[in-house]
């Protein structure tokens, strides 16, 4: 089904409807970032109370404060940063050996796992579940 709406005066925005999931959106499509430099120790980490950028930290009602030095805080940091971070995002936030210590404690996504599980493998020589 196709719909016609008027974008403009002059202007026609054509809407077409697809049965079924789309194999091209959605959180699977997107890139994992996954720097190879992310161990550089010329980029700086972010410690202690951190806020997030909104590109990465986008949903709820506004921008909440986060303790890297608590446990639980810490591990959500990282699971939003993994699942939406860009290459600096994750460069600033990620440390690889506290994300390989909390490995099997992180709640993200089969294509999130698999991206790191090899830049682990190509540089560390570990071998990840995913």
């Amino acid at each position: 089904m196709t719909i016609t709406r008027p974008v403009s005066d002059v202007a026609f925005l054509h809407l077409g409807f697809v049965a079924g999931r789309s194999r091209s959106l959605g959180p699977d499509a997107r890139p994992v970032a996954v720097p190879d430099d992310v161990d550089d120790p010329r980029h700086p980490k972010a410690t202690g109370r951190v806020r997030l950028p909104v590109t990465v930290d986008w949903s709820g009602d506004g921008p909440l404060t986060y303790d890297l030095d608590r446990v639980p805080d810490r591990r959500r940091v990282y699971e939003q940063v993994l699942r939406e971070g860009g290459d600096d995002d994750v460069r600033r936030y990620i440390d690889v050996e506290v994300l390989l210590a909390d490995w099997e404690d992180l709640v993200l996504p089969p294509r999130v796992r698999r991206a790191w599980a090899d830049w682990f493998r190509r540089h560390r020589g570990a071998d990840l579940a995913c």
